[in-house]
């Protein structure tokens, strides 16, 4: 029996590791621009030209403080500043790093019933919003999370003349004890992409 146990750990922890290691490696690859003419970033307001639509990209986590796990190494990003977020269209990628910011949603309500909120709790909210400028028509996105090794990749169409809202909602794994339910301590699990807030995938 406990033969059985060890054998069936060491398999989960391996799929676990392989799976981490591939979106590492996924990670690192869509990191570097393979392309530089894809889209540019756009700082101030002006008329769109022709061809081109402007689209901004929305995305959030939020994570523990620093030093809430006590054996978790000072190299990571939860609760520091310069969190980094991966995006790489048809090849071009930007890397853009946010500054968090100190988040306590009460763990309870009025009432005192425990929120079924997921970011309920002290930790640090991550928010980024860049707006990006780029040619119309269908394009490959890639969105990664070097500091959680998860990434997702998807397709969006964009029309000419219309403005754009890529928006990246956090889904959060579940925690066991004392109640099932997603929380933000747990990690990502997954993100839910919406365009002008219609599900994507």
């Amino acid at each position: 029996m406990k033969r059985l146990m060890l054998v069936m750990v060491t398999a989960v922890m391996s799929i676990c590791l392989l799976g981490c290691g591939t979106s590492a490696k996924e990670i690192k690859l869509k990191s570097q621009s393979e392309k530089a003419d894809v889209f540019r970033e756009v700082i101030e307001g002006g008329p769109v030209p022709k061809g081109f639509v402007d689209m901004t990209i929305k995305a959030s986590i939020k994570t523990h403080r620093e030093g809430h796990y006590p054996l978790e190494p000072r190299e990571q990003f939860h609760g520091n500043p310069d969190y980094p977020f991966l995006i790489n269209v048809d090849g071009q990628a930007a890397i853009w790093k946010v500054d968090g910011s100190m988040d306590n949603i009460p763990p309870n309500d009025e009432k005192g019933r425990t929120s079924a909120d997921p970011e309920a709790g002290p930790g640090v909210k991550y928010v980024l919003d860049k707006k990006i400028r780029i040619a119309s028509g269908t394009h490959k996105i890639f969105f990664g999370l070097p500091a959680e090794n998860f990434s997702k990749e998807f397709e969006v169409t964009l029309n000419e003349e219309k403005m754009y809202v890529l928006e990246l909602k956090p889904l959060y794994r579940e925690k066991v004890h004392p109640y099932r339910m997603p929380s933000f301590l747990e990690g990502i699990k997954e993100y839910e992409v919406f365009l002008n807030g219609v599900l994507v995938r």
